[in-house]
């Protein structure tokens, strides 16, 4: 008697089988795109933290509102380090960039 396939429901698991597993191109334009939101979410969280409006945060930072935005939204990908900089020392935080090796990447099978 043949063994049943196992099947899934999970809409991720199904994706990442069918889109990203062993698509190298993929899996970095995934991990640019999950670096990005990690630095949206950072923002935004130590924004917040600190009780400030994005308008005030521009102020602070020396910019306008709509970049705050830009850089709070996941999808942005123009980071400058010296904009990185400004923000944190605004908010009271060190800028720490680290290189990893891309053995710790994230594994999608």
């Amino acid at each position: 008697m043949a063994k049943k396939k196992k099947t899934t429901s999970n809409a991720v698991k199904i994706l990442q089988k069918r889109y990203i597993k062993g698509n190298k191109k993929r899996i970095k334009s995934l991990e640019r795109e999950r670096e990005n939101l990690n630095i949206a979410e950072q923002i935004y969280e130590l924004r917040t933290q600190a009780g400030l409006n994005q308008k005030q945060l521009a102020k602070l930072v020396g910019t306008t509102q709509s970049v705050i935005s830009r850089l709070e939204d996941a999808d942005y990908n123009g980071y400058s380090l010296a904009m990185l900089r400004k923000i944190g020392a605004a908010l009271h935080q060190r800028l720490q960039v680290e290189f990893i090796p891309e053995s710790t990447s994230y594994a999608f099978g």
